[in-house]
């Protein structure tokens, strides 16, 4: 379960950018996960939960949005969303090429915003 430790970076960097504000408590925050990068959101927001018992960071709420993994054909350069059947031999939909694409988006995780006092 690697989302303990992604909560306790999470915690670790959200801490930062509140003590560089002069912020002291958390209200909520919103995480971007893709699509492949194997997060589990309901277990990310469980062990930020217990990280955060008796902490300012306590009683924040998590908001959690997906980015669809994206490819671009190796061979003509479109860029698709293949379906979860077509994840290992993903056709291209415009040449039918099938390996060798590039992944544009699906594996990011970042912080979008947090609202703190």
């Amino acid at each position: 379960m690697h989302e303990l430790s992604i909560a306790e970076s999470l915690i670790k960097i959200i801490g930062e950018e509140m003590a560089k504000h002069g912020l002291t408590k958390l209200h909520s925050f919103k995480i971007v996960y893709g699509q492949i990068s194997a997060i589990v959101p309901e277990a990310l927001e469980t062990s930020f939960e217990i990280l955060t018992i008796d902490t300012p960071f306590a009683g924040a709420k998590m908001e959690t949005e997906v980015k669809p993994m994206v490819v671009r054909c190796r061979q003509c350069g479109h860029e698709f969303s293949p379906s979860l059947e077509e994840r290992v031999i993903m056709p291209c939909p415009q040449c039918t090429t099938e390996l060798g694409h590039k992944i544009i988006s699906g594996r990011e995780l970042y912080i979008d915003n947090i609202e703190a006092e």
